[in-house]
């Protein structure tokens, strides 16, 4: 996010100006921009990232978008991919790919519309001034 910003004002500021107001060293915004302008210089991490995200989608899509990071794995596994399950959570999570939940969600509490609000009487300021003068409780 940072970098996209830096990308859109460098033309007017200046790279490097920007850089010093804002908590990213010149040198960490100049890496990335190599590294995106050309992708052998990416991390082993992100180019292997790079081959398996199309594979997970695959099977994802092959699927009816049903299959979770677990049956996704697997599935890959079978295929001959030497991938870990992490892995593919992080990918599926990248690309917000979610496999599909059976049943309802369990609703535990169900709250009275119609009951007041307790009222706020500290005004949310928990430190007393001196002992015994404020008590705070929590029943949650």
């Amino acid at each position: 996010m940072m970098v996209s910003f830096i990308d859109a004002h460098r033309e007017v500021y200046g790279d490097e100006p920007i850089c010093r107001v804002l908590p990213i060293a010149p040198s960490t915004y100049h890496a990335y921009v190599a590294k995106k302008l050309e992708p052998t210089k990416r991390s082993p991490r992100f180019r292997r990232d790079d081959a398996l995200g199309p594979e997970v989608r695959r099977v994802f899509e092959k699927n009816s978008r049903v299959y979770g990071v677990r049956k996704v794995w697997r599935q890959l596994r079978r295929e001959g991919f030497d991938i870990a399950r992490c892995t593919v959570a992080r990918l599926m999570r990248a690309m917000d790919l979610a496999g599909v939940i059976r049943g309802k969600p369990v609703r535990t509490t169900i709250r009275d519309k119609a009951a007041p609000c307790p009222l706020d009487r500290v005004n949310r300021q928990f430190r007393a001034p001196a002992p015994n003068m404020l008590w705070v409780s929590d029943f949650t």
